[in-house]
């Protein structure tokens, strides 16, 4: 079983607090299908954990066969700076199937962020260098598509479905409570 390579820090974009028993960390690609179906999964099992999980999003855009990924992590990067990443983040997935140039803007607009500021931030290149470097943290841990889950530091390669991935964190949090 692989293990996450990078650990989680205050840098990443972080859903709760990382003191709790249960910490997932996804890497994802915002045009990828299957990220997008597991996001509301993602969203019960908040509901349902609460304070008991924190769930940390690393960027993965799979630039070979996902064209639009790469901006759309800038996009949401520009977006962390303004502190609207999940805003971004959740409008991103939710619009997956449309993502490009118009789309980026609508959203932009959306989110009230200026545009020559958006334009700037995306031209420039300055959010690649993050997003490369969660890439390369995904490598190093084992990652070869999306999405890919990390509970605890531990790749979790089981079903994604809402069962499942709460079965998991069930067992965690009873061995937790030892």
């Amino acid at each position: 079983m692989s293990k996450l390579a990078i650990p989680v820090t205050k840098h990443d974009h972080i859903q709760g607090d990382l003191s709790v028993a249960c910490n997932l960390v996804e890497y994802g690609d915002y045009e990828c299908p299957s990220c997008g179906s597991v996001q509301p999964v993602i969203h019960q099992l908040q509901k349902r954990f609460g304070d008991q999980l924190s769930f940390v999003f690393r960027n993965f855009p799979l630039r070979e066969i996902h064209p639009w990924a790469e901006a759309a992590a800038e996009l949401a990067e520009f977006a962390a700076t303004q502190g609207k990443f999940w805003e971004m983040h959740d409008l991103l997935f939710a619009n997956q199937d449309n993502l490009g140039e118009a789309t980026f803007r609508a959203l932009s607009e959306e989110l009230e962020l200026k545009e020559s500021e958006v334009q700037h931030g995306l031209s420039s290149g300055i959010y690649k260098k993050r997003i490369d470097a969660d890439f390369s943290g995904g490598v190093r841990s084992g990652v070869n598509g999306t999405p890919t889950f990390f509970l605890n530091g531990d790749r979790y390669d089981a079903s994604t479905d809402f069962e499942s991935i709460a079965a998991v964190m069930e067992q965690v949090l009873i061995s937790d409570g030892d």
